[in-house]
């Protein structure tokens, strides 16, 4: 007897990890199915899935990266000759590494060139050379919104934070995007007071930005997960409306066991499961989509023509193309779905 005792337990004891990994409510995808499946089910209707849309992959490198102006020749090979602290800042672009800046690089030598050539400027007595200084401050200070963006919009990193290939958004991830959602404020700060030319903004925490957009994908996967839950509920907002046409779920307005069925699939899986991650979607959309977004607005007027297309899907909340505003649209079609079923029961829910 201990023998077979022995023989259960560990029996259970592997069955059990492999119950936990068969639980569909554990990723979004088999939730959003299961869900669909579970409407069906109680409705007495055959469930119908949906294609899932494609979402729209950021701009390939090469269509976001602008060119930067140079200043002439001649211009910046005498001003590579010239004293003060110009002089090493200019030989510094001048080097075989000053020629392959990466965009961040590139964006603190513009703002350290600007700098010292207005201390230069401060302390030349030569007219003509003071007119030269203010020339290549002038030509810098207006260049500088393309670094910027370069600096931003235009980094490899970029890429991983909004790639499609990691899936969707966890199930249960609180706080997964607080640390973008933090630096992107951040460097939200530091763009605009660089756009309203404040050269004295501290550029050191930059890099580590970067190093966070290609550590996580957090943007890519929220835009998965609203093309699947839009998707998702639509179908089960179908499956609903084909039942309202249908024979009432209640008569006269009386509760009976069906109703009960449907009711508590209702709060126990659209409630208790879907809601609660649709309430991660609205709080990751806030806390990062909406500081990217705001990233993106600010520099619209150096926004290449692709990415500005790619901004309209995937970072504005509102439009035809956004699908944030295909989310709730498909969120309030459903909702008032719902309601109007309970209604038939005298059980409807708020909206």
């Amino acid at each position: 007897m201990p023998a077979i005792r022995a023989v259960r337990l560990l029996a259970f004891a592997v069955a059990l990890p492999l119950l936990a990994g068969c639980d569909p409510f554990s990723d979004a995808r088999p939730m959003m199915d299961e869900y669909v499946e579970r409407v069906g089910r109680v409705l007495g209707t055959e469930p119908e899935f949906s294609e899932i849309p494609a979402a729209v992959q950021i701009p390939r490198r090469r269509n976001r990266v602008l060119p930067m102006p140079e200043l002439e020749l001649g211009m910046l090979d005498f001003l590579s000759l010239y004293g003060c602290e110009l002089q090493y800042v200019v030989g510094e672009k001048n080097s075989v590494m000053g020629k392959v800046m990466q965009p961040l690089n590139r964006l603190r030598y513009e703002v350290r060139f600007i700098r010292a050539a207005g201390e230069c400027l401060e302390t030349e007595g030569n007219e003509e050379l003071r007119e030269i200084l203010k020339q290549a401050i002038v030509s810098k200070r207006e260049s500088l919104p393309i670094a910027i963006w370069n600096a931003t919009w235009g980094v490899e990193e970029v890429e991983t934070l909004f790639t499609l290939a990691k899936g969707e958004y966890p199930v249960e991830s609180a706080d997964s995007v607080s640390d973008l959602a933090r630096e992107a404020r951040q460097l939200n700060k530091a763009v605009v007071a660089l756009l309203e030319q404040d050269l004295e903004v501290d550029l050191a925490f930059w890099g580590k930005v970067h190093q966070r957009w290609q550590a996580e994908y957090r943007a890519g996967q929220l835009i998965n997960s609203s093309q699947l839950v839009a998707t998702r509920l639509g179908d089960a907002t179908y499956l609903i409306r084909q039942r309202l046409g249908g024979r009432p779920l209640c008569f006269n307005g009386k509760p009976n066991s069906q109703s009960a069925i449907v009711q508590g699939m209702f709060f126990s899986i659209y409630i208790g499961k879907v809601q609660p991650y649709l309430a991660d979607l609205r709080r990751a959309r806030t806390d990062l989509v909406e500081p990217l977004s705001e990233l993106a607005d600010m520099q619209a007027d150096v926004m290449p023509a692709d990415f500005r297309e790619w901004r309209g899907s995937v970072l504005v909340l509102q439009g035809a193309e956004s699908v944030w505003a295909n989310l709730d649209r498909a969120v309030e079609q459903h909702t008032k779905a719902w309601q109007a079923l309970l209604e038939q029961c005298g059980l409807r829910p708020g909206a």
